[in-house]
């Protein structure tokens, strides 16, 4: 905001109003469109006896986009922010207004005298100076997520060693280290415990935990509005960079090319680099060679669906963080319930406690089956996704990181379908949560691999005795 307003007591009217039509405009709109577009333009000046607003572009393109798609939101909600019965929104580019047309917005009767105030032109890259050559960099980390409040298991416990080892040789151990797994299962856990760690190591170190797509956004605004020598050197003074969903950067060759060299800057100065990714880079399409190349110089540490143990495990410990008692039975129920990450898992464990709790009841085994749906069947067998893929593995030699790959040779294609074709039989779960759990985006991939498997084992001997064999190994009655 280039002119504001300020109480004499230190609250910014102007200011407040702004922020609160950001987060109208945010919640009509969505992220996406307000970071782009709408914060691209400033809330300039307020003339209150005209009852006229100036909101500046940085350029006409923006000008011209914004005045012709959202003028009727800023009109109706600041009208209704600032107190007007009308309102007039003035766009414009440059210096077209006077500094003399300035008036002070209306204000309630109660308020305090007001005066005006200059501040620097916007630049949302713009960062606190810590002294004359460095910027004080926002890390994002969330506090919650450490390294003692996550829970370890066989499917975890190399990529959680890697993590702390990271902490104890920054930028010399292992550098890159890429965390990889599906949704849901710790990755970003992971790198907010690494940022974490450094920080209470070392309150001195800059770091910063960042989304792809929000990197990605940083970007196009580095652009558009001409801030990439602060976008670099913002990245340049990064101690430990923490990258996460690295491969949405994929078909996004400007984005490419920057990273890279902030990818090669930080790396020659040995800094610490992070990466995670529910996808290995050598399987994304949309990623240029020399990437995919960096992206794996360091370590690659996998984490895997969580064992039936370690998911009561973490279900005793989020319920203890609630001050609820969960019993082995119920944790147990729950666990077996829920397949595919550890996000799932806490959700579910979320609505039956809040259940619970609403209803003034204990946390039973029907009060689970009503929250969840869990048909209670004696003796019944209860088949995850974890236990076919080991069998898989058994008879066919592929780990659950090939079967999730994009490899299509024939023996590995026919070993994920196989696994598919198991999974949608022996676990009745839905086609869409068997393509999450094995990285398939669409649905129809795993209908088709059912029908085909069908349609082969009814010609090939070997592969219907093969899948006997699973079958039986896996106790189900298909």
């Amino acid at each position: 905001m280039h002119i504001f307003f300020e109480y004499l007591t230190g609250v910014n009217v102007v200011e407040q109003i702004w922020q609160d039509f950001l987060k109208i405009a945010e919640t009509e709109l969505g992220m996406r469109a307000v970071e782009t577009w709408i914060k691209a333009v400033s809330f300039y000046r307020c003339d209150t006896a005209m009852k006229k607003v100036y909101l500046k572009a940085p350029n006409a393109f923006v000008k011209d986009w914004v005045q012709t798609h959202y003028s009727t939101l800023f009109e109706t909600h600041l009208k209704k922010l600032l107190q007007f019965d009308v309102l007039t929104i003035k766009f414009f580019v440059g210096e077209e207004t006077a500094e003399s047309e300035l008036v002070l917005p209306v204000l309630p009767s109660s308020a305090p005298v007001v005066i005006p105030k200059k501040s620097s032109p916007r630049n949302q890259f713009a960062l606190t100076k810590k002294n004359d050559t460095h910027h004080q960099v926002t890390n994002r980390l969330k506090l919650q997520y450490t390294f003692d409040s996550f829970v370890v298991g066989p499917n975890n416990s190399f990529a959680y060693a890697a993590a702390r080892a990271v902490v104890d040789k920054l930028g010399t151990l292992y550098n890159p280290l890429l965390l990889y797994g599906g949704s849901g299962l710790g990755k970003t856990h992971l790198l907010h415990s690494i940022g974490n760690d450094v920080l209470l190591k070392n309150p001195q170190a800059v770091v910063l935990y960042q989304t792809t797509d929000r990197f990605v956004n940083e970007f196009i605004n580095a652009i558009r509005f001409n801030h990439m020598q602060t976008f670099n050197a913002k990245y340049k003074q990064v101690d430990v960079l923490l990258i996460d969903d690295i491969q949405f950067m994929a078909n996004k060759e400007q984005t490419q090319e920057a990273f890279f060299h902030i990818f090669n800057t930080l790396y020659d100065a040995n800094k610490q680099i992070v990466f995670s990714s529910d996808i290995l880079p050598r399987d994304l399409g949309g990623l240029a060679d020399r990437l995919k190349s960096r992206l794996e110089w360091g370590l690659v540490a996998d984490l895997q669906v969580p064992h039936l143990e370690t998911k009561i495990a973490i279900l005793k410990r989020k319920a203890s963080a609630q001050n609820e008692q969960l019993s082995d039975v119920a944790a147990n129920l729950i666990a077996r319930r829920v397949i595919s990450n550890v996000r799932e898992l806490e959700g579910s464990l979320i609505r039956v406690l809040a259940f619970a709790s609403l209803t003034n009841q204990p946390v039973t085994v029907d009060l689970i089956g009503k929250v969840l749906g869990v048909e209670q069947k004696a003796h019944s067998v209860i088949i995850e996704f974890d236990a076919v893929t080991k069998a898989v593995q058994k008879h066919f030699c592929y780990g659950l990181t090939e079967l999730r790959s994009q490899n299509r040779t024939k023996d590995i294609s026919l070993a994920r379908q196989v696994t598919m074709y198991l999974m949608k039989k022996a676990t009745h779960k839905s086609l869409r949560e068997i393509g999450e759990f094995l990285n398939r985006k669409d649905h129809t991939t795993i209908a088709h691999a059912v029908a085909r498997i069908d349609e082969l084992r009814k010609i090939d001997q070997d592969l219907d005795a093969r899948l006997q064999n699973l079958e039986r190994e896996l106790g189900s009655h298909i």
